[in-house]
Order: structure tokens, then sequence, then C-alpha cells
């Protein structure tokens, strides 16, 4: 299984960005696909997850500005992130699972991205 993030950068503060996540090699029937991100030092953080079935869940502090989605026929999975804020600053990683009954914790995913910065300067 292959994840691989684009789309990061930098950006002022009220800008808008949207991420990528190609995936390739998974033959799950029914998953969860979650973006994580992790600011330095702190813990990483499930922002916005979606399964197989469109369902869609994000954490309070991007609710409103940042819209997970899916395109099953290319495989990829997309985050728009719009409002960004300085504290959105961080590293954002896109995961797979066949399986999280808690959807935002990373212990459960099993396949990450490399990762792509995003920055946002006030």
């Amino acid at each position: 299984v292959q994840l691989v993030e684009s789309g990061g950068g930098s950006v002022q503060s009220g800008g808008s960005l949207r991420l990528s996540c190609a995936t390739s090699g998974y033959t799950y029937r029914s998953y969860r696909m979650t973006w994580f991100r992790q600011a330095p030092g702190k813990e990483r953080e499930g922002v916005a997850t979606i399964t197989s079935d469109g369902s869609t869940m994000y954490a309070d502090s991007v609710k409103g500005r940042f819209t997970i989605s899916q395109d099953n026929a290319k495989k990829t999975l997309y985050l728009q992130m719009n409002s960004l804020k300085p504290e959105d600053t961080a590293m954002y990683y896109c995961a797979l699972s066949a399986f999280a009954p808690i959807p935002l914790r990373s212990s459960y995913y099993k396949y990450w991205g490399q990762g792509t910065q995003v920055t946002v300067s006030s």
C-alpha cells in the first residue's frame, strides 16, 4: 500500500489550500481514510476522516473550514482547507485503516503517507 500526499505550501492567514493523497495497492472493500497533522512539539492530531461509503467526521478545530472528500475512480483523497489560521501550521499526513473504532486516533492506522507541510503566516 502506498499513500503519497501533495498540495502543501505556504499561505497567509485566511487563505486556502487543497491537499491530495494518491493511493495504490489496497484492496479493502471497507476502509477509513483520515487526514492527520503534527506541529513541532505536539502530538499527532486527527482532523478529518471519511469512510468508503462517504461518511465524514471532523475535529472541532477545523469544523466548518476543512472539507474531506475522495475520488474513488482516481483513488485519491482530498482535504480542502479554507480560512486557514496560523495554528493550522503542521505537517499533514493521510492514513488508511481497514477498521478504526476511534476514527481520529492515529494508533488505529497501519498505512501512512510521507506528509506534506502546510505553513500559515499571520
